[in-house]
């Protein structure tokens, strides 16, 4: 029995160590690239930016911490052609019909005919469609309260300003865990309608 409970602590020990190695790989391969968008409205509070179509691997949440590992496998090789992907920038969480989804962006050069499949039926590939988003920007701990604090400021504002939303705010994160909070980037986004010039 004693030896039955080492055996677990070290594995989840390993597990563990393994999840913090690939944090460590999500951090440096961040830099590689970022959703382009265009900015065409900004004032003291957020921007509005315009996204053509993005490719994106999501899976859904099921409140198991293990939505990040599934993702990173699959850059990792955990595909059809083995094949390896770059990390791209932000990791976005957004909800849909009742359900959270996480999301990594694919790198541009891909598209849907030469993006592997996934080896886990888990994850998927899916499209976000082209569209406006309003985004607010803020720093510290991506937390959920953080991230529902700055989502209403955004939202109050977008209806002072008399802009349409379109669902529910979408998160978005831009460094890894091991940054400094002050030094962090986060942001709240909704897709809005804009018509203006």
């Amino acid at each position: 029995r004693i030896f039955k409970i080492i055996e677990m602590k070290l594995k989840i020990f390993i597990s563990f160590v393994v999840y913090l190695l690939s944090l460590s790989l999500y951090s440096i391969s961040m830099a590689n690239e970022e959703a382009q968008y265009d900015v065409v409205h900004k004032n003291e509070i957020y921007e509005v930016r315009y996204y053509s179509d993005r490719l994106v691997v999501q899976v859904m949440n099921k409140n198991d911490n293990n939505s990040f590992r599934k993702l990173f496998n699959y850059i990792s090789g955990a595909n059809r052609s083995s094949k390896k992907i770059s990390m791209t920038i932000p990791v976005t969480q957004t909800k849909d019909n009742n359900a959270t989804y996480m999301q990594f962006y694919l790198p541009s050069k891909f598209t849907k005919e030469t993006i592997p499949s996934p080896t886990n039926p888990e994850v998927k590939i899916s499209t976000i469609k082209e569209g406006f988003f309003a985004v607010i920007r803020y720093s510290g701990r991506a937390s959920e309260s953080n991230f529902d604090k700055h989502s209403k400021i955004l939202e109050n504002k977008l209806k002072k300003d008399n802009i349409s939303i379109n669902g529910l705010p979408i998160k978005a994160t831009y460094n890894s865990p091991f940054t400094l909070p002050m030094f962090r980037r986060n942001e709240a986004m909704f897709n809005v309608n804009w018509n203006k010039n």
